[in-house]
């Protein structure tokens, strides 16, 4: 009874590893990660410290890109999710924390937006010793 084996010391008729042979885990591979994931912070930082733009409001729009973007090189440079690893399952996370992205930034900024409006005090002193 001959086994027909490859270099990952599977069978060669077990299809379950489809695609993970073509993904190697590497140096250069987290090196790459690394310095974008310095850039995608550095960047935000600049913007909001120089006070590069002119609206608060763009600048943290803009930041919540750069957040968005730097989740991704986290999930693809540090977790190895593509469509090729698990059968596509690392992608569907993948959509799946896109989506919870987008409703937590969302939500978040909702809710500081309010807090904001309906939590400042008043300018007039008086005003606030009879609320």
């Amino acid at each position: 009874m001959a086994a027909n084996h490859d270099l990952h010391g599977h069978h060669g008729d077990d299809d379950s590893f489809d695609g993970e042979q073509d993904f190697h885990v590497s140096v250069k591979g987290y090196a790459i990660g690394f310095v974008l994931a310095v850039i995608l912070t550095a960047i935000p930082f600049w913007l909001v410290m120089g006070k590069v733009l002119p609206s608060p409001k763009m600048t943290g729009f803009i930041i919540l890109g750069f957040a968005a973007v730097q989740m991704v090189v986290h999930m693809v440079y540090f977790l190895h999710m593509n469509a090729k690893v698990e059968g596509g399952w690392s992608m569907l996370a993948l959509l799946f924390t896109v989506a919870l992205v987008v409703i937590m930034l969302a939500g978040s900024v909702w809710v500081m937006y309010h807090m904001n409006t309906n939590m400042m005090p008043t300018p007039d002193p008086a005003a606030m010793r009879n609320m």
